[in-house]
């Protein structure tokens, strides 16, 4: 994908006309200190050339903006609320809302690859630095380092980043770092999704149980038990009467061994970025804040978040990851049957899969697909339904529609038509968008169920590749479920209002990033969750 730089004449003419109204006064002031030595010739008035440049570059650029000023009124409205259609593409078809949408995508969600390439690369090496160091450090403060954790000494890129469908902004990451068990400790993973009374929240999270790892020798289970007795001491917690490896404890050993590793490579990263490591506490993973440093003068100095999320590996790919992702309710300890604890609970990562299924898609597409299109425009929808809203609605806005939903919408609407087809192409993208916001529009709504595309009926095993027995196992996993039904209806009804009075927000929101942002009028910020128009 080439990099378009484009002139923002807003800006260009205001400065030309005063860079050359400011030449204009510079030399009337050079001309009246000159004295008698700067008179000119008779008949001759030595400022008028450049007055008459100064004011033909205004009328120039009063000119353009009338011209932007016509085009804007002319361009076709958005339809009303009332309509009887709620989703209909025929404003797609006008060119002018075409020229908005690909306007917008351009400058306010498309991404330089050249900027995402370097931010990839440097965050690349800085993590891999740590990772490495943390590999060589001390194992843990266990006795006995064959019964400690460690870093396996690899780290694994996830996220939209590495999948080519993140938007504005190359700033945040996340990158998977796998664990290393002891050789004397094997995991038993189980699905909850089976479990008879338990919280929708918790149908996609997992438990693990310690087992004895399978021996030539044959080794009793009383002396297995007695050997890893300080791994199950430091790092696991009775779950019904069984020994099952904490996330909770996993995480803390994990973001203080973070600590001593960053602690070891401060010094030699000091000459190019400076680094924080900020602990996550016990819901979120510990996140890697890279700032450029004064002596850095390449082209995208940008400061950076990596979340280091520590992942233990189940096989195929797939791996168990601390803490779980959201959504959990407020208070999972109220709603755990009885027997489980949260410290034990654990989440499922599934990118490698994802990647591949992404993959196959992009072999099958034809070309040109503008799917991923699709999906980074799905989520600029989501940004522009948020604007209005106050911090508590935001944030329940953006939980429901997380970019993993919005993935997981784009990637079952094309599963069921089995690959991007001629249908997905540049030509229909206004009318690709729409069968997005119409399907996600009816999952809110209970009309479909948004199961997830590794672990719901069916899915996209044959597409992925193996996958280890406790996915095979798993229960299918609806990424709704944990939301009741008036925040999904509110959502819904939110999307709508945003769908259709998409013209006006591209129009208001729309244009360079560096141009100032006109605010929601103060009726409509504090209008609710529904009622608030972004």
């Amino acid at each position: 994908m080439s990099v378009h730089y484009t002139l923002n004449l807003r800006v260009f003419w205001p400065l030309v006309t005063g860079l050359c109204t400011a030449l204009v006064c510079l030399y009337h002031v050079l001309r009246g200190s000159g004295g008698a030595r700067a008179e000119p010739p008779d008949g001759v008035d030595g400022g008028f050339p450049l007055l008459k440049v100064a004011v033909l570059l205004l009328l120039s650029y009063v000119l353009l903006r009338c011209r932007h000023a016509v085009r804007q009124r002319f361009l076709p409205g958005s339809p009303r609320l009332g309509s009887h259609t709620a989703f209909s593409s025929r404003h797609f078809r006008e060119p002018g809302l075409s020229i908005l949408l690909e306007s917008y995508y351009e400058h306010e969600v498309r991404l330089s690859p050249h900027v995402l390439g370097h931010s990839k690369a440097h965050v690349s090496r800085i993590v891999g630095e740590l990772v490495r160091a943390g590999r060589r450090g001390s194992p843990g403060l266990i006795p006995g380092g064959e019964l400690a954790l460690a870093f396996r000494g690899d780290f694994i890129q996830v996220g939209s980043a590495y999948e080519q469908h993140k938007i504005r902004r190359p700033d945040s990451f996340d990158v998977l770092v796998p664990l290393r068990l002891p050789p004397l400790v094997a995991l038993e993973p189980r699905s909850l999704g089976e479990e008879p009374v338990l919280a929708p929240a918790f149908r996609g999270c997992f438990v693990c149980a310690l087992k004895a790892p399978p021996s030539p020798l044959g080794a009793s289970g009383g002396h297995w038990l007695r050997d890893c007795k300080p791994f199950a001491d430091a790092f696991c917690v009775d779950v019904r009467g069984r020994r099952h490896l904490s996330a909770t404890l996993v995480l803390r050993w994990f973001q203080s061994h973070l600590q001593r590793s960053l602690a070891t490579v401060r010094y030699s990263l000091e000459g190019r970025c400076r680094v924080t490591l900020t602990p996550g506490g016990l819901e979120q993973p510990p996140t890697l804040h890279i700032l450029p440093c004064r002596t850095d003068y390449g082209c995208c100095r940008l400061s950076m978040a990596v979340r280091l999320i520590p992942a233990v590996h189940l096989g195929d790919g797939v791996f168990l990851v601390a803490p779980p992702p959201p959504p959990l309710p407020s208070a999972p300890l109220l709603e755990l049957p009885e027997g489980l604890r949260a410290e034990a609970l654990w989440g499922v990562n599934t990118a490698r899969q994802e990647q591949k299924l992404l993959s196959w898609l992009q072999e099958r597409a034809a070309p040109g697909a503008c799917y991923l299109k699709c999906l980074q425009l799905l989520k600029a929808l989501r940004d522009l339904g948020a604007r209005g809203l106050d911090s508590a609605a935001a944030t329940q806005w953006g939980r429901i529609l997380s970019s993993y939903v919005l993935k997981t919408v784009l990637l079952a609407v094309l599963l069921r038509k089995g690959a991007p087809g001629q249908g997905w192409d540049e030509e229909h993208l206004g009318k690709c968008l729409e069968e997005l916001v119409q399907f996600l529009r009816d999952c809110l709504l209970r009309r479909h169920t948004l199961f997830h595309c590794v672990l719901g009926p069916g899915g996209a095993a044959a597409e992925v590749g193996p996958l280890p027995k406790a996915l095979r196992e798993a229960a299918p996993v609806d990424l709704l479920a944990a939301f009741d039904g008036q925040a999904r209806e509110l959502a819904a009804a939110r999307l709508l209002s945003t769908w259709q009075r998409l013209p006006q927000l591209l129009r208001a929101y729309g244009g360079p990033r560096y141009l100032a942002r006109c605010p929601p009028p103060r009726s409509q910020r504090t209008q609710g969750f529904l009622e608030g128009e972004p």
